[in-house]
């Protein structure tokens, strides 16, 4: 098994093969993947990064591969105005749901709560095979302080 050591993010550099992850995995420190070549890797990376399509990482070999972000069941919002696309991310963001945004539109994982949710405030819905790349939140890179009282209000 080849051992992946260092994350190179967004670089031009060549690479020798590629890994296709979806994105549960692309948000873990360490795990196994296949190559597209079919090497056996073991990855183990500084926890919290969350591998992006296009990130090169670098095995202890020298070797380089790309992450290819893989198509997986999704479900796709669409407003019509910003002030309904403002209104869904609100919502949904109360709910700490992972989110993908786009141009008037926002992505998340299926579940039947939030679909409902969603066409509630108007939106638009397709279900289909794409890849996720939710947005990192507000504390990614950063420690989630002691001094940090999470007692703001959710909607129930």
């Amino acid at each position: 098994m080849l051992k992946i050591i260092h994350y190179l993010g967004q670089t031009t550099q060549a690479v020798d093969d590629s890994v296709t992850l979806p994105f549960e995995v692309r948000q873990k420190g360490r795990f196994k993947a296949v190559s597209e070549n079919g090497v056996e890797l073991g990855v183990f990376l500084e926890r919290g990064q969350v591998l992006a399509d296009g990130d090169k990482l670098q095995a202890e070999d020298g070797q380089v591969f790309a992450v290819v972000a893989k198509p997986e069941n999704v479900v796709t919002a669409h407003a019509n105005d910003w002030a309904s696309f403002a209104r869904a991310c609100y919502h949904l963001g109360n709910r700490h749901v992972t989110l993908q945004l786009g141009d008037r539109w926002l992505r998340f994982q299926p579940d039947h709560v939030l679909e409902h949710l969603a066409e509630h405030l108007g939106l638009r819905l397709t279900t289909e095979d794409a890849p996720f790349h939710p947005e990192a939140g507000a504390y990614h890179g950063h420690a989630h302080s002691p001094e940090h009282s999470h007692n703001h209000h959710h909607e129930h």
